[in-house]
């Protein structure tokens, strides 16, 4: 009779264990989705804020087309990228392009002392600013719960409660392939 409690015991044991191995990949899941969703709010921020810096820039330096048009394409690349269902490799890259094209737009202040002065162009090119600290913050918060989860899938024993309940590794946000936020930003003239 006591051989047959203490096996119910650890039976007991067993299925609580599982029940909260189960609900911390759950929890940790939710955390790295939720951070995804802050990254995407701030992406959303900067998308809103490019057409009004755009025309803010097309007044004093309408000859500067090409660098616009850059700022512009890049924009609609990213967006597209966004809402995609691509890799993050593809996502980091368009966001990576799209940096670089605003670089290129605050290069342009140097060289147009009544752009630079404007108002409007300083609250964009703050806001922006804050905007894309904002967005690293968040990419640093999602890959940082990316990691844990990822970790959580890899040892022992949560590796076989992960690969029981099908949860599989996530990706992380990283600079695309194409080097371009890792160079700083030429502008000629």
């Amino acid at each position: 009779m006591t051989i047959l409690w203490i096996i119910i015991a650890i039976l007991v044991i067993l299925i609580i264990w599982v029940i909260a191995a189960y609900n911390r990949f759950i929890t940790s899941k939710n955390r790295a989705e939720e951070a995804w969703a802050d990254i995407d709010v701030q992406l959303k921020r900067r998308y809103d804020l490019i057409p009004n810096l755009i025309n803010t820039v097309k007044g004093y330096a309408a000859h500067e087309s090409g660098t616009l048009e850059a700022v512009v394409s890049a924009r609609n690349s990213a967006m597209a990228t966004m809402s995609g269902s691509g890799s993050l490799a593809d996502k980091g890259a368009a966001e990576n392009q799209l940096s670089g094209a605003l670089k290129s737009v605050f290069a342009l202040s140097e060289s147009y002392p009544d752009l630079k002065a404007n108002q409007n162009f300083l609250s964009l090119q703050g806001e922006l600013s804050d905007t894309e600290n904002k967005i690293q913050a968040a990419r640093r918060f999602y890959n940082a719960n990316v990691r844990d989860y990822n970790t959580m899938l890899q040892v022992f024993p949560g590796n076989v409660i992960a690969k029981s309940f099908h949860f599989g590794p996530k990706e992380l946000f990283q600079l695309g392939t194409d080097d371009v936020a890792k160079n700083p930003v030429e502008v000629k003239f």
